[in-house]
């Protein structure tokens, strides 16, 4: 009687770790998928709502860009994030008068694709991993955004503007450490148009090798 009570005893108890073992299984075919979801839709966007990204919302953002795997974890990064009115219309005032035509693009109200709020991304001019490091980061800040329904486009052309004598003093309101190098913009907003349906993939592009 007491062996088939033991016996009871450890085929309930079986049963509980193969159900909790289910559970955990099925929370992590969830996870899974939720983050693959999230690759997988993100897009660039190119239009934005006026409003600025809640900064609650964009301290979160910048969090998941900070935990990035970066080289020895020296976190050789610099993020500034704008979202002041005078900043963005100061840089895109400096940005036509060098480009005349980009104000002639449809819908155009500033250099950051529209965005108001914009994140800018640096690393030490002398660095190793430093743009590798800041390339993590950038990614991590964008799925990060997209999951919370934030759209963001990086912005390589803004360097140029940001690095002109004209935009100096934008550039010092950055307040980047000594050294450092301006890697790129990333715009960030609430989108404002229709996701874009997601460009052909060359799946050639990656394979094993034997």
């Amino acid at each position: 009687m007491k062996r088939f009570f033991k016996f009871g005893v450890a085929i309930v108890a079986l049963l509980v770790v193969v159900g909790c073992c289910s559970e955990c299984a099925k929370e992590c075919v969830g996870k899974e998928q939720t983050v693959i979801e999230n690759i997988l839709t993100r897009r660039s966007i190119r239009d934005y709502k006026a409003e600025p990204v809640c900064r609650e919302q964009m301290a979160k953002v910048i969090e998941c860009g900070l935990y990035a795997p970066n080289a020895m974890n020296k976190q050789t990064w610099a993020v500034r994030v704008v979202d002041a009115p005078d900043f963005i219309e100061g840089v895109t005032a400096i940005a036509v008068e060098q480009m005349p035509r980009i104000a002639e693009q449809e819908g155009f109200r500033n250099i950051f694709r529209n965005a108001p709020t914009v994140a800018f991304i640096a690393c030490p001019e002398e660095s190793y991993s430093g743009e590798y490091d800041c390339g993590l980061l950038s990614e991590n800040m964008m799925l990060a955004a997209w999951s919370m329904g934030i759209g963001s486009c990086c912005l390589g052309s803004v360097v140029p503007v940001m690095n002109s004598e004209a935009a100096k003093p934008y550039l010092e309101r950055l307040q980047l450490p000594e050294g450092y190098k301006l890697l790129v913009g990333i715009a960030f907003g609430y989108p404002a148009q229709e996701i874009p349906a997601p460009t052909p993939r060359d799946m050639s592009k990656g394979f094993y090798v034997e």
